[in-house]
Order: structure tokens, then C-alpha cells, then sequence
């Protein structure tokens, strides 16, 4: 494994847009579900849980080399709320731009021309893994951590949480993440063989009412 390139890709200053969404928590917040720490791990836990797998997963199956074009249809059927499609194609966009600056491939010039508007970016995540010659493994705990390491870092500006306080949360995640990781290692390694239904669909209600509720602000901290 080339850990150093693992870190670039990993780094949150990584210029992806990531820093502009928050994964649901700015809703979760205006919605009094995310108060204090503690209501972050819970919700951070949830997230991880149902589309942190999924993202990871698909990343997993990417790096794999699996057909990224069948692996977004994928992601748009595991993803009913229009928003988080929407914000999903947008952060695509922005990952395809940043790997093809800083690794590029054929591979990825190949789903830009085809996804101008971006793909979803978990299959983009996991596309520029490969590009940058890191394996499945690596993309598992990229998507994984991003998709608990984005609110939590959202809700120290919502909050004004201790921004030691949202670490810890994250620290003391560690343990869910290498399950989920394992879980969707696992299901990629299944999709050469049975197909894209190998992949995880996990669902996760609240996040999908609260992205289409606050698409409609006329005012928000986050894009998502």
C-alpha cells in the first residue's frame, strides 16, 4: 500500500468540496437532533451505518475496477431523495476535478466525458484510489471516514461545538469504522461475480427527508 498517496487522498484538504456539504447535519441540527457531542455520535454512528456503507462499497467496487457507469446507476437507485443525488453528482464533479489534476488516467477522462455533470462521488472516490494506485481497502476507509468526519467538522461551525469534542467523537468511532469498512470490502469483492446486487442498500429516512427540506432553504450554511 502507498500510504503517502492514501493520505493525500484522505486529507480533508484535499480539494474535493467536501467542506461545503455536511452531510445532513446542518438539517439535523435546525431539527434539534444534533444538540451537543453526544447527539453527534449518534448521528454520525446512523450515518456510517446506512450511507457510509454504501459509499464505501461503491468506492470499494470502483477501485476494484468494476464498470464505474453501471456502479452510478447503482448509487442513483440506493439514493431516493433527489437532493442527495444532486449533491452526490456535485461532489463527483469537484473529486473528478481534483484527481484528474493529481492523478491522471484514462479511466477517469473516461467517466468525465461521458458524466460531464459529474457521477456519484463515491464512484469517483473510488475510481482516482485506483487511478493513484491504492486498492479497495483504501477506499473503504476514505469514503467510510468521510461520510462521519464531514458532519462532524459541520457541526463545530453550526454549534460552535469544541472542536476537541468533535474529535473525540470520531476517535471513539473507530472501532464502527473498521466494521463497516470489512463489511464493504466484502460486498465489493462480491460484485465481479454477482453483480452490482452484491452492494449494500442501506437506507437511512431522516437523512433523505432532511436533504430534500433543506434544499429548499432560502438561507443555509451548506450547500448540503
Amino acid at each position: 500500500m502507498n500510504r503517502a498517496t492514501l493520505l493525500v487522498l484522505a486529507d480533508g484538504r484535499f480539494p474535493a468540496g467536501g467542506h461545503a456539504h455536511s452531510g445532513g447535519a446542518e438539517a439535523a441540527v435546525a431539527a434539534g437532533r444534533i444538540k451537543d457531542a453526544a447527539d453527534l455520535a449518534e448521528f454520525c454512528r446512523g450515518r456510517l451505518h446506512t450511507s457510509g456503507l454504501v459509499a464505501a462499497a461503491l468506492a470499494a467496487a470502483a477501485a476494484v475496477g468494476v464498470d464505474p457507469l453501471e456502479l452510478d446507476e447503482a448509487a442513483d437507485a440506493r439514493t431516493p431523495s433527489a437532493a442527495l443525488r444532486t449533491a452526490a453528482r456535485k461532489l463527483g464533479r469537484q473529486m473528478m476535478r481534483a484527481a484528474r489534476a493529481t492523478w491522471p488516467s484514462a479511466e477517469l477522462d473516461a467517466l468525465a466525458s461521458v458524466r460531464p455533470k459529474g457521477a456519484h462521488q463515491p464512484v469517483v472516490l473510488g475510481l482516482a484510489a485506483r487511478s493513484a494506485g491504492l486498492g479497495p481497502e483504501d477506499a473503504v476507509y476514505v469514503a467510510a471516514y468521510e461520510s462521519v468526519s464531514g458532519p462532524a467538522t459541520a457541526v463545530v461551525r453550526l454549534l460552535s461545538l469544541d472542536p476537541f469534542d468533535a474529535t473525540a467523537v470520531l476517535a471513539r468511532l473507530a472501532p464502527d469504522l473498521d466494521r463497516v469498512a470489512a463489511d464493504a470490502a466484502e460486498c465489493a469483492r462480491r460484485v465481479p461475480i454477482e453483480g452490482v446486487d452484491a452492494l449494500p442498500a442501506s437506507s437511512a429516512p431522516l437523512l433523505d427527508i432532511g436533504a430534500e427540506a433543506h434544499a429548499a432553504w432560502a438561507v443555509r450554511l451548506f450547500a448540503s
